[in-house]
């Protein structure tokens, strides 16, 4: 059952509460009863949840990932994951019955007054389009002026390049800013986001948190967001709701036999080594002679705002975006600069989990044909025995074997996610690559997720190399830092050394809008 506690205006902690004119008497522009909701074998996905927005009012809602909150958000559009049942309940929007709408009159509402921003916008970006273009298509007034209006009400003022780009040649911040502008340029009555601050920067993520308030007081809209950051609720949020669940906790996964290097860190020869790379997106330079060193058995980690280029490396580094020049060694050996040139064995033995889990899933794939798959490719296990290694690899990552069965849509993003890592674990790879694969977890199961990660390091050698806005997190779980800004390395070397006295002036913003934070 959800809980939800009303946060009074004259609450201490609460900031700017005295200047808030929002009157809390206004009629609910959405109002769930008694929801409850049941996957086909019977499971609860949903149960008793209740939820009110209204106009100019900030709701947040928090709880462990599996609790059901996207299923909530996604109920107010009027949709369901697919095979699932409401068995009790209702949800009223603008004084509608979205379960007794008709299919047209549903897209209507859908389509003028409810916007609803998922928690991988990037995979609802058409790769094809450019920034202005897929903002314009949505939008009441489609002049230019008003699109670069729109851009810079959420954060993304145009430099005269921006607009220009089509999603692949955006940062995930950038892909999730574009994806609110173009949700707000529907000009809605009711604005839903699901963990819009996950994997940002403290001081974007504070920008964003501050920016959904803005529209709430400013465009009178009842806006309701996931979200995994108890600090970002606690400050931001007008009223909290709370969903329970109990997933569980990561465990330790069986040892397999491995020769750890005991150079890692010590000096040995590099198991990855990137030199000079450059990488440009239709003649913009996106990466500038990037340097990555990484020793056998260590824990990397790349840092930079939004935009900095921490993304664009990795995906070029394991073959999915082609440099324009410099080199990638792995183990000692040459790399081609896309997949189709790497050997199998080479496929294998670097591997990443994506920001967006949803995205890099099939969703024609259950679970555990995803997770299967690799594990007959690379042939870390006999045909007979795939089930088996689907079920360990699920249940290392905090997955019941059941899971198995599911398809993505069947899950929330924090499962997804484990899922995503599950899969990249099952070729057994050299070189683990993570892109902010803790921000849509809560923190409970992200630290299980890094204890699972460390534990990896030491019973199997597996070289990680973590990219991540969380700076504690890269402080405590890693060896050495790369600091990129603007698509280049501005300082690296041992995480503790550079933490303690950073060099460059990026870097100390970075550790400035961490450790202010509260």
């Amino acid at each position: 059952m959800s809980h939800t506690s009303d946060r009074r205006e004259d609450e201490p902690g609460v900031a700017g509460a005295a200047s808030r004119t929002v009157a809390p008497n206004d009629t609910p522009a959405v109002r769930v009863t008694g929801l409850t909701v049941a996957a086909p074998d019977g499971r609860l996905l949903l149960n008793d949840a209740s939820l009110t927005l209204r106009p100019g009012r900030l709701v947040a809602l928090t709880g462990p990932s599996g609790a059901g909150k996207t299923t909530l958000l996604r109920a107010v559009t009027g949709l369901l994951p697919p095979g699932t049942t409401r068995t009790a309940g209702h949800v009223d929007v603008l004084g509608h019955d979205v379960f007794s709408l008709g299919e047209r009159a549903l897209r209507t509402l859908r389509g003028t007054r409810l916007a609803h921003v998922g928690q991988d916008p990037g995979s609802g970006l058409n790769p094809r389009m450019r920034v202005r273009s897929l903002v314009r298509e949505l939008a009441a007034d489609k002049s230019a002026d008003a699109v670069a209006a729109l851009l810079a009400e959420v954060r993304l003022p145009d430099d005269g390049r921006l607009a220009a780009r089509r999603p692949g040649a955006l940062s995930g911040g950038q892909q999730r800013r574009v994806a609110l502008a173009r949700a707000l340029a529907r000009r809605p009555d009711v604005l839903l986001l699901d963990e819009p601050t996950a994997g940002l920067h403290p001081e974007l993520r504070d920008e964003i948190a501050e920016l959904l308030r803005h529209l709430a007081r400013t465009h009178h809209l009842a806006v309701a967001f996931s979200c995994h950051d108890p600090e970002v609720v606690e400050r931001f949020a007008d009223e909290i709701v709370h969903l329970g669940a109990h997933m569980p906790a990561p465990r330790p996964g069986a040892p397999r036999t491995r020769t750890v290097d005991s150079s890692a860190g010590k000096g040995g020869s590099p198991l990855l080594e990137v030199r000079d790379l450059h990488v440009s997106f239709r003649g913009t330079p996106a990466l500038t002679g990037v340097g990555l060193t990484v020793a056998p058995g260590a824990a990397a980690g790349i840092v930079g705002v939004s935009g900095s280029g921490k993304t664009t490396l990795v995906r070029t580094v394991v073959g999915l975006q082609r440099s324009t020049s410099g080199t990638i060694h792995l183990a000692g050996t040459a790399l081609s600069t896309g997949l189709r040139g790497r050997t199998r064995e080479q496929r294998r033995g670097m591997q990443l989990v994506t920001q967006n889990p949803l995205g890099a899933l099939n969703p024609s794939r259950t679970v555990g044909a995803a997770v299967g798959r690799p594990l007959r490719l690379h042939r870390r296990c006999a045909a007979r025995d795939v089930r088996d290694g689907v079920v360990d690899l699920l249940q290392q990552v905090g997955l019941p074997a059941e899971f198995a069965d599911r398809y993505p849509h069947e899950l929330s993003g924090g499962q997804r996610q484990r899922v995503a890592i599950a899969r990249a674990l099952a070729p057994d790879p050299d070189v683990l690559i993570c892109d902010e694969i803790t921000s849509a977890l809560d923190a409970e199961t992200g630290r299980a997720i890094m204890d699972l990660l460390a534990g990896l390091r030491e019973r199997r050698g597996t070289t990680l190399v973590l990219i991540s806005h969380d700076l504690p997190l890269i402080a405590g779980r890693t060896d050495t830092v790369t600091v990129l800004e603007g698509g280049r390395v501005v300082e690296a070397g041992r995480t503790a050394e550079v933490f303690a006295a950073p060099e460059h002036r990026a870097t100390r913003a970075l550790l400035g809008a961490a450790t202010t934070a509260p």
